[in-house]
């Protein structure tokens, strides 16, 4: 779950100080986003509170947010000579150092109270942002670099790769305990782009970043990839090096089980919005996990129950199947939380 907290109104109130990057370059300040779920809730790990976006920023890139309206690049990459603005890939890891001190600042406050992880996104999504110049929802700039232009792509493409590895393994020397890649725009490739111009990419961060680790002499790391719309490529992604598939909503997980076989865990996988759920709903239909749950629960515990039913028990992390959003009740989050704590150790006991 995406942990720090647009709803939460104690981050509101941290993130009015400054601006949103500003806030990602102070590592007091990311350790305290990263730690306020936490003082709410029993959650049983932390993500670092950063944006993928600091690394076309650390590549050269101006990058705003812009409020009401997500991020913006005022000059986007549009045309093939237009690479040549971006800094050596060798040197981002050295303009993210307030990452890896965020990460360093929020281990020592944990205090081994639960894991920390990392991430980045991944380099097609953040080629997106970069050749759309913000948010899009047909990527169709993006789109026609893939088609017209599919030498220049994959050399983007590899720029990206070579600055995610060192930012990634950097975050781990710098206490990361696990890392999560986001690849938020896959839905936007089908099948034959994806299998061209992500995959590859995706396989290489996860095979650079453990060779890179065991190099440097630090220990492995779980890796988790979460392609959000990319139930087309469920097999392929279970066998791209990483230990976790993150899902969408849009899959069934019994489905995902079946596709991704025995050893790789799963991730997911709630539709977010059903913690706009009104408390007082009725069980949904099928066996009980056990009899001491007849009693009717909230809607939430009712869906919370069937996801994890669904998924069962082994090699699974309960999880939402993509990011909380800024008007959802802090109450219904700790509904979710506490259902998932609840229902996952009857169903262990049974």
């Amino acid at each position: 779950m995406r942990q720090a907290g647009r709803y939460l109104p104690e981050f509101r109130e941290t993130r009015a100080a400054q601006d949103f990057f500003s806030t990602c370059r102070s590592p007091e300040a990311c350790c305290e986003l990263t730690l306020q779920p936490l003082r709410r809730f029993p959650l049983d790990a932390a993500i670092i509170f950063s944006d993928i976006l600091v690394v076309p920023q650390a590549l050269g890139m101006e990058v705003t947010m812009v409020p009401g309206k997500g991020p913006s690049f005022p000059e986007p990459l549009r045309e093939e000579q237009d690479l040549e603005r971006l800094r050596d890939p060798g040197i981002v890891a050295s303009q993210l150092a307030y990452v890896f001190q965020a990460i360093t600042l929020t281990r020592q406050r944990l205090a081994g109270r639960v894991p920390l992880i990392g991430f980045a996104g991944a380099p097609w999504t953040l080629m997106t942002y970069m050749v759309e110049g913000g948010s899009s929802s047909t990527m169709a700039h993006a789109k026609r670099w893939l088609y017209q232009r599919p030498k220049a792509s994959h050399q983007l493409l590899r720029i990206l790769t070579d600055a995610l590895v060192p930012y990634l393994v950097g975050q781990v020397a710098a206490g990361a305990q696990a890392l999560q890649l986001f690849e938020s725009h896959a839905g936007h490739l089908g099948p034959q782009l994806f299998s061209k111009f992500a995959l590859p990419y995706i396989r290489d961060v996860a095979k650079q970043v453990k060779a890179k680790l065991q190099e440097a002499g630090l220990a492995p790391v779980p890796m988790i990839i979460f392609a959000k719309d990319g139930h087309f490529a469920l097999e392929e992604l279970a066998q791209a090096g990483y230990e976790v598939v993150g899902l969408d909503w849009t899959v069934a997980p019994e489905k995902a089980r079946e596709r991704v076989g025995k050893t790789v865990t799963l991730q997911g996988n709630l539709d977010p919005c059903a913690l706009y759920a009104p408390k007082g709903g009725q069980r949904l239909a099928g066996p009980p996990v056990a009899s001491a749950l007849l009693v009717p629960q909230e809607e939430i515990r009712c869906l919370v129950q069937q996801m994890l039913d669904d998924f069962g028990p082994q090699r699974y992390i309960a999880n939402l199947g993509h990011g909380l959003y800024p008007d959802m009740d802090p109450e219904h989050v700790g509904a979710f939380v506490d259902a998932v704590h609840t229902y996952s150790r009857l169903l262990r006991k049974n």
